[in-house]
């Protein structure tokens, strides 16, 4: 059996991150480090409007320069030319660089899962870059009932995680399978997100008045 990808989630704030190419694959790549706070460069001789015309992108107007992606924390490659897509994995193989090459799952470290975003809540299915297509579908066909409810909810559970650690000195419990459920999804639905949180906090055994600031 051939070992399964490892599913992690990167905490890309502030970290470098270089994106080789500039046209609309690389520009959706570049527009979701963007989103996760990456500081991204961008290396292509012509570059699409939306990469072109963004300020908070740096972009290097020249080909790719063998070896320079050892500089960065990760990387991908979009530039639909083999040879420029295979040095690029050379290079980022022997720094020790992740690096994502579109549509080229061989020359892939990690790949990337299609993705249902609400607030602080990530729902990802991801075919290990067998088929992105499968993954977009998925993603459309099972995430259709996740909603902004569930992101309150994520808020919710924090929110009692904190108060219950404070408590007992842990954050685990066997109880929170009993009490996340969809009931619980339900009150938030009807707007009455206090009877939700008060439904945590006694199902997992606190009681009292919480001192932390409650969600809105």
């Amino acid at each position: 059996m051939s070992p399964t990808a490892y599913p992690v989630n990167l905490d890309l704030a502030g970290r470098r991150a270089l994106v080789v190419g500039a046209g609309p694959v690389a520009a959706r790549k570049v527009a979701g480090l963007l989103d996760a706070g990456a500081d991204v460069t961008v290396v292509a001789p012509t570059a699409v409007d939306e990469i072109a015309d963004d300020s908070g992108i740096r972009w290097h107007e020249r080909p790719y320069r063998r070896g320079e992606v050892a500089s960065y924390r990760l990387a991908i490659t979009a530039t639909g030319d083999t040879d420029v897509d295979s040095q690029v994995h050379r290079d980022a193989e022997a720094a020790g660089v992740w690096l994502n090459s579109a549509d080229d799952p061989e020359r892939c470290t990690f790949t990337l899962p299609a993705v249902s975003r609400h607030g602080d809540l990530q729902v990802t299915v991801s075919t290990g870059g067998s088929s992105p297509a499968v993954s977009r579908w998925l993603r459309r066909s099972l995430f259709d009932d996740i909603g902004p409810e569930h992101a309150t909810v994520v808020a919710l559970a924090s929110e009692v995680r904190t108060e219950l650690r404070e408590a007992t000195g842990t954050s685990e419990s066997p109880a929170w399978d009993n009490v996340l459920d969809d009931a619980i999804i339900e009150t938030v639905r009807r707007g009455d997100v206090e009877t939700a949180r008060q439904a945590l906090r006694r199902g997992l055994g606190l009681t009292g008045t919480s001192n932390l600031e409650p969600t809105q």
